[in-house]
C-alpha cells in the first residue's frame, strides 16, 4: 500500500495509522501527489485550508479544516482522525484504540490526569477526540489506578536490575527476541556465564558508587531456566555478591518454558532469593503448542506449576497468547479457564504480534484476526471475575487487531518490574547479550539508553567494549543527563 504525502511531512504517523487497517501489508510513503493515472493507494493532502485523505480505488475521502493557528501536533492529530474515519468506512474495521499508535496509552492518560483533566474531560479526549472505544478507555483508566500506586513506591535513588539469558530450548514461531536454541549455542553457555558474572560485579560497583538502591531484579531472555540448577545458583550468588539485596521488593525469574523446569531448579531459585516466577504455557492446547514450535506439553506445564508451588512460590505468573495459529475462541477459553483453576497470582494476556524477525508470517496468523478481539475480551471478563485486576498494559506494532498486552494480578501481588520499565520510572541497569540499560536521571528526568551487543558470540568477543560502555552510567548521573533527551538518546 502506497500513501502519498502532498504538502506535509507527517509520514510516520500517517504510515502507522494506515498499517492498522492493512495488517501484514507493506505500507510505504511517497512524497507528493499521485500521478493522474495512479488508481491504487491513499492520497493525503494539506492545502487550501483542508486536511484531506482520499482512498484512490473508491474515490472516497474525508477532510477537516486546516485552521491558521493549528500547531504541528494538532495537524498530525487531524490527519489521524480523517484517515481513521476514511479507512473504517473502506475496510469495515474499527481498531479499538482509535488513532493512538503508541506503546503506552496508559502513560498518556496519566499525563492528561496530571494536566488537570477531569474524568469527563478525559473521556471526551480519548473517546471523542482520539476515537478510543469506551471499553479500552475503561481498561486504561482501571490500569492507571493500580499502576500509580506502584509508581509512588519508587524513590529517586531506586533502580532495577535486568539479567539477560538469551537461550531457549527451541525458538518459538512468533519469537523475535535475540535468543538462541540450546542446540545451537550450548557450547557458549559456560563462557557466557563467566562474562555475565563479571558484568554483574562491575555494574554492582557502579550502583554502589552512585548510592542507588536496588528495588527489583528480573531474569529474562530467552529462558533463564535453560541454565542448569548449578548454573542458576552460581548466577544468583553473583547477583547477591554484586548488589545489596536487603531493600529488594521483588525478584523475578522467568521459567517461561515448562520443559526447562525441574524441582531442583525451583528449590534453587527459592533458596537464592527469587520471590516470583513466570511459567508460561501460552496455550493449553497441545495442538497449538505443536504448531508454534514449543516442544512441551500441557501436562508438563501443570507439573512445572506444581513444582513451583512445592518449592514455596506464592507469586506465580502465567502468560497466555490470544490469536495463535490453529487456536479458536473455544480452545482459548479453555486455556484461560484452565489457568484460572490453578489460582495464579498473576496472569498476563498477550495478543499475538507478528514480527519481521520471527518465523511466523502474517498470512499464517490471519485466520485468527476476526476472533482475536473476542478472545481478549473474554479473558478480561474471566480474569477480573476471578479477582485479578489489570496493573500494566502496553501495545506493539504488528499486533493482531491493533490490540494490547495486559498484566492482571491479585491485589498486592503485581509484578513491579513490569510497571517500572513500562513507565520509565527509574533506571533499569541491564546485563548480558541483547540487554538494554535504560537510564532515568532522578533530578532532571532525562532518559538515555546503553545497549549491549545483541548476540552471545558478539557479547563474548567484544566484552571489553561492553565493560567500557558501562562507564556511561556514571557520566550520565554525574552530568545530570546532559546530552540525553526525552524519550531517550541512544548510546551505541
Amino acid at each position: 500500500m502506497r500513501v502519498y504525502l502532498e504538502g506535509h511531512s507527517f509520514g510516520y504517523e500517517v504510515q502507522r495509522i494506515v498499517q492498522m487497517f492493512f495488517p501484514g501489508e507493506k505500507v510505504e510513503t511517497v512524497p507528493g501527489a499521485p500521478a493522474p493515472d495512479v488508481r491504487e493507494g491513499i492520497h493525503t493532502r494539506l492545502a487550501d485550508g483542508l486536511v484531506l485523505a482520499a482512498y484512490l480505488p473508491s474515490g472516497r475521502s474525508e477532510f477537516d479544516d486546516w485552521l491558521p493557528g493549528d500547531s504541528r501536533s494538532q495537524l498530525e492529530h487531524k490527519f489521524g482522525v480523517v484517515l481513521y474515519q476514511l479507512l473504517s468506512q473502506v475496510t469495515g474495521m474499527q481498531p479499538p484504540w482509535g488513532i493512538l499508535t503508541g506503546v503506552r496509552p496508559v502513560k498518556l492518560l496519566v499525563q492528561k490526569q496530571a494536566a488537570g483533566l477531569t474524568p469527563a474531560q478525559l473521556e471526551e479526549y480519548f473517546c471523542k477526540s482520539c476515537l478510543v472505544s469506551e471499553n479500552k478507555f475503561s481498561l486504561a483508566l482501571q490500569t492507571a489506578g493500580r499502576e500509580q500506586e506502584i509508581l509512588r513506591r519508587s524513590t529517586p535513588d531506586s533502580f532495577s536490575l535486568y539479567v539477560s539469558i538469551p537461550f531457549c530450548p527451541t525458538r518459538c514461531a512468533y519469537c523475535s527476541f535475540v535468543s538462541h536454541s540450546v542446540e545451537q549455542a550450548a557450547k557458549l553457555m559456560p563462557s557466557y556465564l563467566d562474562r555475565l558474572c563479571e558484568e554483574l560485579a562491575l555494574t554492582g560497583r557502579i550502583a554502589a558508587q552512585l548510592g542507588l538502591k536496588l528495588r527489583t531484579v528480573y531474569f529474562g531472555g530467552g529462558t533463564p531456566t535453560t541454565l542448569s540448577a548449578a548454573q542458576l545458583e552460581r548466577l544468583m550468588a553473583a547477583v547477591g555478591e554484586a548488589f545489596d539485596l536487603s531493600q529488594v521488593w521483588e525478584y523475578t525469574v522467568e521459567a517461561g518454558r515448562p520443559d526447562t523446569v525441574t524441582p531442583e531448579k525451583m528449590r534453587v531459585l527459592k533458596r537464592m532469593g527469587a520471590t516470583r516466577v513466570s511459567i508460561n504455557p501460552q496455550t493449553l492446547s497441545d495442538r497449538v503448542l505443536q504448531a508454534i514450535g514449543r516442544r512441551h506439553t500441557v501436562d508438563q506445564f501443570f507439573r512445572a506449576w506444581e513444582q513451583a508451588r512445592e518449592a514455596g512460590f506464592h507469586r506465580i505468573n502465567a502468560d497466555l497468547i490470544a490469536g495463535l495459529p490453529l487456536d479458536d475462541l473455544s480452545s482459548f477459553r479453555q486455556s484461560v479457564e484452565g489457568v484460572l483453576r490453578l489460582q495464579p497470582e498473576n496472569l498476563t494476556v498477550h495478543t499475538l504480534t507478528v514480527k519481521r524477525s520471527a518465523r511466523l508470517t502474517f498470512e499464517e496468523a490471519r485466520g485468527e484476526l476476526e476472533t482475536v478481539g473476542e478472545m481478549v475480551e473474554f479473558a478480561r471478563r474471566a480474569v477480573t471475575q476471578a479477582g485479578l485486576a489489570p496493573y500494566y498494559l502496553y501495545r506493539q506494532t504488528g499486533t493482531l487487531g491493533s490490540l494490547e498486552n495486559v498484566g492482571y494480578a491479585l491485589p498486592g501481588t503485581e509484578g513491579l518490574y513490569n510497571v517500572y520499565i513500562m513507565d520509565e520510572t527509574h533506571s533499569i541497569l541491564a546485563v548480558g547479550a541483547g540487554a538494554s540499560t535504560k537510564l532515568r536521571h532522578p533530578k532532571t528526568g532525562a532518559l538515555t539508553r546503553i545497549y549491549n551487543y545483541k548476540y552471545p558470540y558478539e557479547y563474548l568477543s567484544r566484552f571489553q567494549q561492553v565493560q567500557d560502555r558501562k562507564g556511561k552510567i556514571l557520566e550520565f548521573y554525574r552530568s545530570g543527563g546532559e546530552g540525553a533527551c526525552q524519550p531517550g538518546a541512544d548510546v551505541v
